[in-house]
């Protein structure tokens, strides 16, 4: 209950702040206006740079933090220097409002978006043969039938078919990211605010191209997150791995590689899904039972004509952005046919691409894909925890138990997919109108910028996946790019396939143990004083580092103690300048990550190469 008071109070300040910061002279441009060519252009450069960021995150450790406002700043800086350069020649530019600013964000947000959630780095890339080959070639339910490896034609086709299916939830509710992300936009457009300076200077002086990825990413993530990373690390690869290898012999044989699901390999990644499982179950079952008893109040509260009240209550602004959203909302018939004919093209065309998902299971799949989407665009309103991977590992489980030992696999890894696409794009979408709603941006100019950017991430997503896969060992569990997902979610369709037959041996207490500890904790945290539960671990960052290793915690919790350090000196500075610097750490690794893959594909090898080994 603390918890939803404190959110209730920060939310009220963000909004105070929202029409304090919008307040002024302020033009709005028709719809057709908003979206520029300029904005266009800047959004296919931040979502491609942004979408080789996320991807290297998500194949090296599959954690990649919420770049949304990242980008919003990026986009700000983009356009203002755009048009400074413009004026000092002699030209007139285009002024650059928060409408526009948005519009890029949402387009950009919308095209990295797909490299995140993709697949690439998980259900797609599982389907190849190395990872089949790391799962066990002996491993009851790993069929030799069931692997397909990446090309950039069925992939693009792929994302195509499940990406652009677009739902609209019509209710008032919080999206904090989308609110805070608005709230950032209009700091930056308020007349005489010299904040968004201070930014960009922070941006450029800490656009560094070292390794310091991991260092930006743990100061964009929580204090909870990074530690959470940490003690994931310590618990794994402190205590139990080496417990576990000295009993080589005993639970599992010696003459193993230690790559095979029968030795060591196979706890980790096991253990693993235990923990996100767990952690996955709970606040599926939290968030769907809060969205049910929330949606009951608001049927109870239009029954009293709670809503008029409310509409009394409203100030000038508000009633100001809902004039302009009823003004140019949506037709629902659009929505309606949109939908109906990108699902009847996605039941000819992936049937085509995957047989072993049959024609009828894509059917159902869209019949529930609506349902499925309101209610988690619903519960990420309330909550701002967009559970659509949750959907996915559901459909996972169901799809490869219903189908069987030889096509399971495939089927249920193409059916995550499916599912998951769906209900993100809705949650994502409903994000960015939260934002567009406090910008007085138009909701119509909002659906097409999130349809461009999602179009442009289709064909852009592939390509940075490639540049990866052709210049690295992508899926070697000893080398940089692991792609721990891949694994577990392959080995997730196998539990669906067969069973808990597919594990080694006390490996199964285990899971229960970890299973049962992920709930528990979630558990904990939400009942006990917020003295209590804010010490809590997440689950799910726990797993991370349990198959990953703990090196990137190190890093992560380096960049959380520079927040925190920045925090007691200059609390006000570090909130304005923290997503300003750790952008600019972020961004700077990925801009070099083009001419590293060029070097790498030219077989061209450092001069100088130093290595740690035990004595």
């Amino acid at each position: 209950m603390e918890e939803v008071k404190d959110t209730k109070e920060k939310e009220r300040e963000d909004m105070e702040e929202v029409h304090e910061e919008t307040e002024g002279s302020r033009t709005i441009q028709p719809w057709t206006q908003q979206i520029t060519v300029r904005g266009v252009i800047v959004s296919i450069l931040i979502g491609t740079v942004y979408s080789v960021i996320a991807m290297k995150l998500n194949l090296t450790t599959g954690w990649v933090p919420n770049l949304n406002v990242s980008a919003a700043l990026i986009a700000f800086l983009f356009i203002r220097t755009w048009t400074k350069v413009v004026e000092k020649a002699g030209y007139t530019a285009k002024p650059f409002t928060r409408q526009e600013n948005t519009m890029i964000q949402t387009c950009a947000v919308a095209c990295y978006s797909i490299a995140i959630g993709g697949g690439f780095a998980s259900y797609l890339l599982g389907l190849n043969r190395k990872t089949y080959e790391l799962s066990g070639v002996d491993t009851e339910g790993n069929s030799a039938k069931a692997i397909k490896e990446p090309g950039l034609g069925w992939m693009t086709g792929f994302l195509f078919a499940s990406s652009l299916q677009v739902m609209i939830v019509d209710l008032k509710l919080t999206y904090p990211s989308g609110l805070a992300t608005a709230v950032l936009i209009n700091g930056f457009h308020s007349q005489g605010n010299k904040s968004a300076k201070k930014q960009v200077r922070g941006f450029l002086r800490f656009f560094f191209d070292f390794s310091l990825t991991y260092v930006g990413a743990g100061m964009i993530c929580s204090h909870l997150v990074n530690l959470s990373l940490l003690f994931g690390a310590v618990i794994s690869y402190g205590i139990m791995w080496p417990l576990i290898n000295r009993l080589k012999g005993q639970w599992f044989s010696e003459d193993l590689q230690e790559s095979s699901m029968r030795s060591l390999y196979g706890y980790k990644v096991f253990v693993s899904v235990a923990l996100i499982l767990g952690d996955g179950l709970y606040n599926f079952l939290k968030i769907l039972s809060f969205t049910l008893i929330n949606i009951h109040g608001r049927l109870k509260d239009r029954a009293r004509n709670r809503d008029e009240e409310d509409d009394r209550k409203k100030t000038a602004e508000d009633r100001k952005q809902n004039e302009l959203f009823i003004r140019e909302t949506i037709p629902m018939w659009i929505g309606v046919v949109g939908y109906v004919v990108l699902s009847i093209v996605s039941v000819v065309v992936i049937p085509i691409m995957f047989p072993q998902l049959k024609w009828y299971y894509v059917i159902v799949a869209y019949i529930l894909a609506p349902s499925l989407a309101f209610c988690n665009a619903y519960g990420a309103g309330l909550t701002d925890m967009n559970m659509a991977y949750n959907y996915g590992k559901v459909a996972l489980f169901v799809l490869a138990a219903l189908t069987g030992k030889e096509n399971g696999v495939i089927a249920g890894l193409a059916g995550c997919g499916l599912i998951k696409s769906v209900v993100s794009v809705a949650c994502i979408l409903m994000q960015d109108f939260k934002t567009a709603y406090y910008t007085l941006a138009s909701p119509r100019a909002m659906f097409l910028s999130q349809a461009i950017g999602t179009a442009i991430g289709c064909v852009v997503t592939p390509l940075s996946f490639f540049l990866f896969y052709k210049s690295f060992d992508v899926g070697n569990p000893y080398g940089e790019f692991k792609a721990p997902y891949a694994l577990i979610y392959r080995n997730m369709a196998i539990l669906g396939v067969q069973g808990f037959s597919a594990l080694p041996r006390h490996c199964l207490q285990l899971c229960y143990g970890f299973f049962a500890f992920a709930v528990l904790v979630n558990f904990v945290r939400d009942v006990s004083p917020h003295k209590i539960g804010k010490w809590m671990p997440l689950p799910m960052a726990m797993a991370m580092p349990f198959l990953v290793g703990g090196y990137f915690a190190i890093d992560m919790c380096l960049g959380t103690l520079v927040v925190f350090a920045w925090q007691k000196l200059n609390a006000k500075k570090a909130e304005l300048m923290v997503p300003a610097v750790a952008s600019g750490l972020i961004c700077g690794e990925g801009l070099w990550i083009l001419p590293a893959s060029i070097l790498a594909l030219a077989k061209i090898n450092p001069p100088i190469c130093m290595k740690f080994l035990p004595s």
